[in-house]
Parts: structure tokens; sequence; C-alpha cells
């Protein structure tokens, strides 16, 4: 792929949700604004690097159900996340590798295998207007993306020039490829509004295997499958709702564990709104995040809980893969 190159993209079919995404918007969600980017963040950054964009450079996420996508221009490609497979002109490619597209060609997607989305970038990134320092799309406050909303049959979507030079067939080494475990196993800090609930209900809430319910979507992923939690009695607080789960509106941090009645626990995701009144059991660790954004529906899940030194370690963890994925594709 020559630097300086651009294309435009052509949208035939939309796919299930496609959107556009980068790392997100920092810094607003004090004010309502949430992060947003990609749920799958790593898979993000490995789909960039393999076409020569920067890490943070915007591409697109496709749930469950892949777009259909007529290129007009010779463009490096990459698909990563969730397995599914790219096809261009109905030929199967290889995915967290980079391939090449002429101009005129048509990617679409088959049937997914695993995790839930892919992560498609191109070489230069997508170019759409920049809103609050970032590309990404925030539907529900119609906020960024292309036109604030997901894609629609017949968008035309444009590509910066590309920046540096990369070449087809780099592929993700087989160990720094992320792939969603059965059952996904999400560690929580233990949060502030721990002391509601018994000590037999905090244990059984880890012990439990729960589902992905269907209602799992960028804002919130929540689960069923286990047993209500109990509530230790209280007085009523000035101000809260009369559910043993109501608290005096609150903050909520990316990743918190609310569970409405005490039935069905809902992790709060990148574009989850920034307060409440519901108590929050614990904190999905910033390490897991990613994880979430590829559980599917109905898939079992257990939350496993840790201390703030593990917490960190995971974090630092997680930093290292992200310091190896960009040395195997320098």
């Amino acid at each position: 792929m020559a630097e300086g190159n651009a294309t435009m993209l052509d949208i035939i079919k939309p796919g299930l949700s496609t959107t556009v995404q980068d790392l997100g918007r920092p810094g607003y969600y004090h004010l309502g604004i949430p992060l947003s980017g990609a749920m799958d963040r790593y898979a993000l950054v490995a789909a960039n690097l393999l076409v020569g964009n920067d890490e943070g450079d915007a591409a697109l996420e496709a749930v469950f159900m892949g777009p259909e996508i007529r290129f007009e221009a010779d463009t490096l490609v990459a698909v990563t996340g969730g397995e599914m497979p790219p096809r261009l002109d109905g030929v199967e490619q290889p995915i967290w590798t980079s391939f090449p597209v002429k101009a005129g060609q048509v990617l679409s997607f088959g049937f997914l295998k695993s995790g839930a989305r892919a992560y498609i970038a191109v070489a230069g990134g997508i170019d759409v207007p920049v809103v609050l320092g970032s590309r990404s799309t925030y539907t529900l406050g119609a906020l960024g993306g292309h036109e604030g909303r997901a894609l629609k049959a017949g968008d035309r979507l444009g590509t910066g020039p590309a920046r540096r030079s990369a070449s087809p067939g780099r592929g993700v080494p087989d160990e720094l490829r992320r792939k969603p475990a059965v059952p996904g196993i999400l560690r929580v800090l233990p949060g502030l509004y721990w002391h509601r609930i018994t000590k037999a209900a905090g244990e059984r809430f880890f012990e439990d295997t729960w589902k992905v319910a269907p209602e799992a979507d960028r804002i919130g992923y929540r689960f069923r499958g286990g047993q209500p939690l109990e509530f230790e009695p209280r007085k009523q607080p000035f101000g809260a709702g009369s559910d043993p789960s109501n608290i005096v509106d609150s903050c909520y941090p990316y990743g918190s564990v609310q569970i409405p009645g005490g039935t069905e626990p809902i992790v709060l995701h990148r574009d989850a709104v920034s307060g409440g009144g519901y108590f929050m059991i614990g904190t999905v660790i910033s390490a897991d995040m990613d994880l979430i954004g590829q559980l599917q529906p109905h898939q079992p899940a257990c939350f496993q809980a840790v201390d703030m030194p593990q917490a960190l370690e995971a974090r630092q963890h997680n930093g290292l893969q992200l310091k190896k994925l960009a040395a195997a594709l320098a």
C-alpha cells in the first residue's frame, strides 16, 4: 500500500449494526457524554496496526453480522475481533491479517463463528468529522461517526491518506490473538455499596454462572440466570426509591455492575449513562472490558472477585500485551 492513497467506501448493505469507532472521547463523562469508542479496544488497535494506521484511527465496528462494502480505489484492509470471515468478491480472506483490495471489489462477510464484534480497518482510517476529539459514534446522543448513527445502505465513507507503507499478508501472531473464553470470566472489584447485600448473597453472586441476556448493547450488558440478591434491612433514604436496590443518585464508573431489584446484573459499557439511582455491587476491571464486548447473547459468564492490587496487575499485563502487539507489527 503506497503512502498517500485514499478511497471511498460505498455501503451496499449495512449489516445488523455497523458504526464508526475509534478509541473514544475521554473527558466529557461529567457532562453526561460517555467515552464511546470500540467495545473491544485491543481488536481495533490490532486492525489499525495491520494496515499501517495509528492505533486510535477510526475503523468500522460490525455487530453479529458484517456489512457489504464496495471500494472505489486500491487499498489495504484488515479484520480482527470476532470470527466473522471476510470475503472479497466471494473469496474468503484471513482474519487478523491484512489483505489488499482492488478498486471495484466488494467486501462481505460470512456467518459469525465466535465473538460478537468484528473490526474493519482501512488504510488511512475512516474519515468522518471529529466531534469533541473523536470520530466515534454515540448513537444515543446522535453524536460523532457518520451523521451520529449506524450505517445505512447507500452511505458513502471516505478514508484519509495512508500515512505509512504497510504490506499485505502481515498477521497478528497466534499468541497475541484474543479469543473469547467460554464461560467468560469477568473480574470484579467489589464496590462502595457492597454493604447493601448480605454476606451469603455476595458469595452466591460470585459462585453462580450467569448468561448474557439478549438486551446486551453498547450501553450495558445484562446477565440472567443467577440467584436473586438478598438485601440488608435499611430505612429508605430521602431521595432514593423504595426498592432495596435504589440509592440516592450517584455517579457510575465504566464497568460498574448494577443489579436493579437484585435480580439481573447490568455491566455499564462504552456508551453508558453517567449516573443514576441503582446501587453498584462492584466494577468490572478495565482489563476485562474488551472481553465483554465479544460475549454473545446466552453465552455463560462468571464474575470473579479481585482486590485493587490484582486489578492493577491485570491492567499492567494488558498494557504489556499492547506493547507486544505493536512490536510484532512494527
